[in-house]
């Protein structure tokens, strides 16, 4: 079985040209101003420098290059025509990974929907999916002849309930019943753009952000803490696109709420759509009790306590706990419980880069993290998951969402005065690391 080495970007975080050759502005642009104070206006100047970035890309010895594509440049207001220019972008992008002997993975949605669209409703309105599912034929209509790897969504959770119910990401708003709207037609939205790029000679899937929800007890408060948060982070997108169907337990959790999903006769059919391989973002992995910090079992709403602990375990910058063993454990579990083929499309760490006098990252903490969770992937391939594939996220150095420019993901050092491209000491250790094979 072939397994691809690859890294990973998406559009608004790297490409910058915020307004030029007819792109519009996307829910990113508007909260990154107004709620960030900082944006990807300019980021990593991608959109002009692509070329050289391939050159790096290709330097590293990877076999792929996941990126996304913005929805705004391509379909300008999220209607309509395609916006030439934009599409010519990422016709270029593709002829320039092929020439350099690297393939595209090419990612739909890497949560750039266009402000207009927002305007309307956003994805709490049904209307958004099926213009997602125009905005798929225009780019796939352009690339079909080129790209054999397609992921419809990049994970919708966090559009969905960072985005709508947290406020912390755009566009920024609080009400958990636009976010259960948004999890369905994010999820119709890929089941109609899936039914659009599907070919024989391709294959289509999506990206989903999954930790694993371990009760931090065998109490029964924590068993059904922990079912309620793989359940509402993890099985309410899979389920339905691999099984035809929400978990039962997860809608009864909604009932007893008073909340619902909107579906419709007819969505589950079309959003199933089973993963040729699934997308695995995974950076830690996280216990949940069923008891608050003062022993209370339901919170000021009546709803049961579910409060996230994190493992006992050395912390990145951003202080996510580092768990690989529990990488392992989601990868078996995923090839047990779903039977799909698996990716790992996204896997990295932040730590507080301090280059030298040249530019050079000798990050140590980085390529041991890389290190531990590469070989937790190995591991579960070797005991039978069908793991096809893995990214590092991120390529270089990007805008990283609402944590502005202080938070480096990359094993490309950027300084983003002069946008001078460095490989620190985790994209060298990478390159071996693929030069070595499995």
């Amino acid at each position: 079985m072939t397994f691809t080495w690859g890294v990973a970007t998406s559009a608004y975080q790297i490409e910058g040209a915020a307004a030029e050759d007819g792109r519009t502005p996307s829910i990113w642009d508007t909260f990154a101003h107004d709620v960030v104070g900082e944006h990807g206006d300019v980021a990593c100047d991608h959109y002009h420098r692509m070329p050289d970035d391939v050159r790096l890309i290709k330097s590293l010895g990877v076999d792929a290059y996941r990126f996304s594509v913005s929805w705004p440049r391509v379909q300008p207001g999220g209607r309509g025509p395609a916006n030439a220019a934009g599409l010519d972008f990422y016709d270029r992008l593709v002829d320039e990974l092929l020439g350099n002997g690297i393939e595209p993975w090419l990612t739909l949605y890497h949560w750039d929907l266009p402000q207009e669209l927002e305007d309307a409703g956003g994805w709490p309105h049904r209307d958004t999916a099926y213009r997602f599912a125009d905005f798929s034929k225009l780019v796939f209509d352009r690339l079909q002849d080129r790209v054999r790897n397609w992921q419809t969504l990049n994970e919708p959770w966090c559009a969905a309930y960072l985005g709508y119910q947290h406020g912390v990401h755009a566009p920024g708003r609080r009400d958990f019943g636009a976010a259960l709207a948004a999890t369905h037609h994010l999820l119709l939205a890929h089941g109609l753009a899936a039914s659009i790029v599907k070919r024989p000679d391709n294959s289509v899937g999506l990206a989903l952000n999954i930790g694993t929800a371990t009760p931090h007890t065998d109490d029964p408060l924590d068993l059904a803490a922990a079912r309620r948060a793989d359940g509402n982070v993890t099985r309410i997108f899979l389920d339905p696109v691999v099984h035809g169907r929400y978990p039962a337990d997860v809608l009864e959790d909604l009932a007893a709420q008073g909340h619902s999903l909107p579906i419709r006769d007819g969505d589950l059919a079309l959003i199933a759509k089973r993963p040729d391989v699934l997308g695995v973002n995974f950076y830690f992995g996280q216990d949940f009790a069923g008891r608050d910090e003062q022993g209370n079992t339901h919170d000021a709403l009546g709803r049961p306590v579910v409060r996230e602990i994190q493992p006992d375990a050395p912390k990145t910058a951003m202080g996510w706990p580092v768990t690989p063993d529990r990488f392992t454990t989601l990868l078996l579990r995923l090839h047990h419980d779903y039977g799909v083929p698996l990716a790992v499309t996204e896997n990295g760490a932040v730590y507080d880069d301090s280059p030298d006098e040249n530019g050079y990252v000798a990050d140590e903490e980085r390529t041991a993290y890389l290190r531990a969770h590469i070989e937790a992937t190995l591991a579960a391939r070797a005991q039978g998951a069908d793991v096809r594939g893995y990214f590092a996220w991120s390529l270089m150095d990007n805008f990283e969402w609402a944590e502005g420019y202080r938070s480096r993901f990359g094993l490309v050092a950027v300084d983003y005065e002069t946008q001078r491209r460095t490989p620190k000491q985790s994209a060298l250790w990478f390159q071996d690391r693929i030069r070595s094979g499995l």
